[in-house]
């Protein structure tokens, strides 16, 4: 100091003060939270005393002893379902990734908790958020679901710039988009029957569920199934109608109407006749208890269907009840070969991990917890001709995996596994990155345009990257947030730690990486339609590019293109008849332009209802987002250090390239309690909760 003398440092100081590490008065209030007008804390807890090693040593031994106890009376199962691994390949069960149940295994990760710092997930921490339509229905918004992620972003966003609750009129809701044309009750008709096709117009169709589906999916036991099609179409047709056969066969029927023919009429999907008569003829669901396997290959079909015409709730109900079925019947057990037969234990093995993937998908898009631990499955892999079939299965149900992890850790509901969120990123990334170099070399991608996409890599590595974002993009949803709240020293605050910029680096290049992929679909016509897992794709990967450059807008020198790439997917979506890929469209060009007011300060025009609502039998015009962030920044500022990206931890590569192992595990390794105190300390000061 100028006269000298030195400003003695407090020997105690409140909690604000220790977490925002400044200098802290000492007094009660402190100067620091007087001058803020803040409520000022001293916590015991927190003044040091003087201990000896041995006193600390047997603290130790005891709580070491506390864990041991408790590892001791886990479920008999915990052991069996950790040591199994067999190879895929061999038809083994595969090695399980979930390990919610057991977040004592997890004590690594314990040594660089701060149990003081309260960090949590600002999308599952606090009450339950919910949001009532214009219809004056209520929905719940799911932790982790995309379709809640985006409101919960475009309702900061609209609440921030306009100082009022965002309108439920200019938003799409669960099962708006397309009217079924029946409502449901048995007395009530539906739409008119209609004809059942000629034998080779099945035949066409049949061929295009199994090119579209028959990878992911099983939905129904080829053989069988063929066989009582050339008994329908032999004379005994008739007979047949009044048959649990007959309603699975109308609902091929209808996922091969959505394929060859994607246009819908009005607001009524292709194949809907199809689809609803089967509902109509769906029986009580004991009589589906009487033929298991077809029951809930049916059950199946019909949540498959309604996930695909955006009747989400629905959906998730019809593969709950093919779960339970599944389970009653054991098929998620080892099932003896010797006492069932070799031919019945492969199709409940197919079955069951349709069930199993379906389930974890459609639960994580709802944002709600998952109904199955995995360490009670013993279900084998099932047998295959081909070697591929196998190992994407595999690849397929570890990604599942990796999904209920991420939905039972990162966004568990306030903290019941005392973890930080930040914490349990760590843990995900470890298990996301354990895939990534199987994935490469077993599903190699070749985006060049001399080279074909093998539809099956790209779905793989599309849930891939969707997995990393989901793991991520709470750190999102918090900086934007702090964006809004505090522009004048967010990149400062936000350049304090390079850890959590590189999680943030890592979630917006696995969006690019999704819109690649994507790109390189289109060019070959081989984007799908009216499967929902392609929007959903390109939906999450969009959200993302436009949070990216509303935290940091110098992000946009570096990839330009990257928003244009994404409406021409959607583009391309809606011109094959897609109408929910419409109404996706309409809300991220809202969300799109209430963020640049939020950044720019002008002024956009109030939000307008989906031209869904204005033009109740035809499709949304989707306008050009030609007042899109990135249109509105003519010369964006260069940086060097901000948002580094996560490649240049451990070698070059480019947004063609997939990381590697070693590069997400770079990320993170990373991760210390530094990082975990620093983002808390900025979610406390912003009231993130």
């Amino acid at each position: 100091m100028a006269d000298g003398r030195v400003t003695k440092r407090s020997s105690n100081a409140c909690v604000r003060c220790r977490r925002q590490k400044i200098k802290c008065s000492g007094s009660q209030p402190c100067d620091g939270c007087s001058k803020r007008k803040l409520s000022c804390v001293f916590n015991d807890r927190d003044q040091k005393i003087l201990v000896t090693r041995g006193y600390i040593l047997e603290l130790q031994q005891k709580i070491a002893r506390i864990e041991q106890s408790e590892k001791g009376q886990a479920s008999p199962f915990s052991s069996n379902f950790e040591t199994q691994h067999t190879d895929p390949k061999d038809g083994g069960s595969v090695p399980p990734l979930d390990r919610t149940a057991t977040p004592e295994d997890q004590d690594d990760s314990q040594e660089l908790e701060d149990p003081e710092s309260g960090l949590a997930n600002p999308l599952s921490n606090g009450p339950p958020a919910f949001m009532s339509a214009a219809n004056g229905r209520t929905f719940y918004l799911g932790t982790s679901s995309n379709w809640s992620f985006t409101r919960r972003v475009l309702s900061l966003a609209h609440q921030h710039f306009y100082q009022t609750a965002l309108p439920t009129e200019a938003l799409l809701f669960d099962e708006t988009t397309y009217q079924l044309g029946w409502n449901g009750l048995r007395t009530t008709p539906g739409p008119d029957m209609p004809i059942v096709p000629t034998r080779d117009h099945t035949m066409y169709l049949i061929n295009a569920v199994q090119f579209r589906c028959g990878q992911l999916y099983h939905l129904f036991e080829e053989s069988e199934f063929m066989n009582s099609l050339q008994q329908f179409y032999s004379g005994d047709g008739e007979d047949m109608t009044n048959s649990l056969w007959y309603i699975h066969f109308l609902l091929i029927l209808a996922f091969g109407k959505g394929f060859v023919q994607p246009k819908a009429q009005g607001r009524k999907p292709p194949g809907v006749g199809y689809f609803v008569r089967a509902l109509q003829l769906l029986p009580d669901p004991s009589a589906l208890y009487r033929d298991p396997m077809l029951g809930t290959e049916i059950l199946c079909c019909i949540a498959l269907y309604y996930q695909c015409v955006d009747y989400r709730t629905s959906a998730h109900n019809y593969i709950g009840q093919a779960m339970r079925i599944a389970m009653a019947q054991g098929m998620h057990t080892n099932m003896p070969v010797d006492d069932l037969g070799h031919e019945m234990v492969q199709r409940c093995g197919k079955i069951w991990w349709t069930i199993y993937i379906l389930d974890r998908e459609m639960t994580s898009l709802m944002g709600l917890p998952q109904t199955i631990n995995d360490r009670y499955i013993q279900t084998q892999i099932p047998e295959f001709a081909d070697a591929t079939e196998t190992m994407s299965l595999s690849m397929h149900i570890k990604l599942s995996q990796i999904i209920a992890e991420v939905n039972s850790t990162i966004y568990v509901i306030d903290g019941r596994i005392k973890r930080t969120f930040l914490l349990s990123t760590k843990s995900a990334l470890a298990n996301i990155a354990g895939l990534a170099d199987e994935l490469r070399q077993s599903f190699p991608l070749h985006l060049e345009p001399s080279s074909g996409v093998s539809r099956l890599s790209a779905y793989l590595h599309l849930q891939y990257h969707q997995c990393i974002i989901l793991a991520t993009r709470p750190l999102l949803f918090c900086f934007l947030k702090i964006r809004l709240e505090s522009p004048e020293c967010f990149l400062e605050t936000l350049n304090t730690s390079r850890n959590v910029q590189n999680l943030m680096q890592m979630c917006l290049e696995s969006a690019h990486h999704i819109i690649s992929i994507l790109s390189s679909l289109q060019s070959q016509g081989l984007l799908e339609t009216f499967l929902p897992f392609d929007l959903e794709s390109v939906f999450v990967s969009t959200v993302i590019l436009l949070i990216g450059p509303a935290i940091d807008p110098r992000l946009l020198e570096t990839h330009p293109t990257w928003l244009d790439k994404a409406y021409s997917i959607f583009d391309e979506m809606i011109g094959d008849g897609n109408q929910v890929a419409s109404f996706r469209r309409a809300e991220l060009q809202q969300l799109d332009e209430t963020l640049l007011g939020c950044i720019s300060g002008s002024q956009p025009g109030p939000l307008a209802a989906p031209a869904f609502y204005q033009q109740p039998d035809g499709l949304p015009h989707p306008s050009s987002p030609s007042t899109s962030i990135s249109a509105s920044i003519q010369q964006p500022v260069r940086y060097d250090a901000l948002l580094r990206p996560v490649h240049e931890l451990d070698g070059e590569c480019d947004f063609g390239t997939m990381l590697t192992s070693a590069e997400i595990m770079a990320v993170a390794d990373s991760i210390e309690t530094f990082d975990t105190e620093w983002v808390s300390n900025a979610m406390v000061e912003h009231s993130i909760w």
